[in-house]
């Protein structure tokens, strides 16, 4: 058992290719600073900038995961996500890609019904 328990810790295609660029981007980066190398500087920026935009795009086809658990049978991290083409309730980035994504992304109306005050015994 890992430290985090049994759960859900959002493995995804999206999320390890994002991860990687990133990463590739900031070691160049790095590599330029050390080098005194401005250009590269800003390339390995660039890369990085593009690692934000390859993760939302890979998540709008499908191969990230909404907001919350998931299902354990949807754990590995190969498994795409079904309903990523109308888009996931709270997420920003769905809302961000369009009206079509933005409507059917839309969180449903929240119950009237108090909750319980946390300290109601003490």
């Amino acid at each position: 058992m890992s430290a985090h328990g049994h759960v859900d810790l959002g493995h995804t295609v999206a999320g390890w290719t994002g991860t990687t660029v990133a990463l590739l981007g900031f070691a160049g980066a790095g590599v330029a600073v050390c080098a005194a190398w401005v250009p590269g500087i800003w390339i390995g920026l660039g890369v990085v900038a593009t690692a934000g935009i390859v993760t939302w795009l890979l998540h709008l086809a499908g191969w990230g995961k909404p907001s919350g658990p998931r299902p354990e049978a949807d754990w590995d991290w190969r498994t795409r996500d079904a309903v990523a083409r109308t888009g996931h309730a709270d997420c920003l980035g769905c809302r961000v890609s369009g009206q079509r994504r933005a409507v059917a992304a839309a969180p449903g109306p929240r119950s009237a019904t108090p909750l319980p005050a946390a300290d109601a015994g003490a």
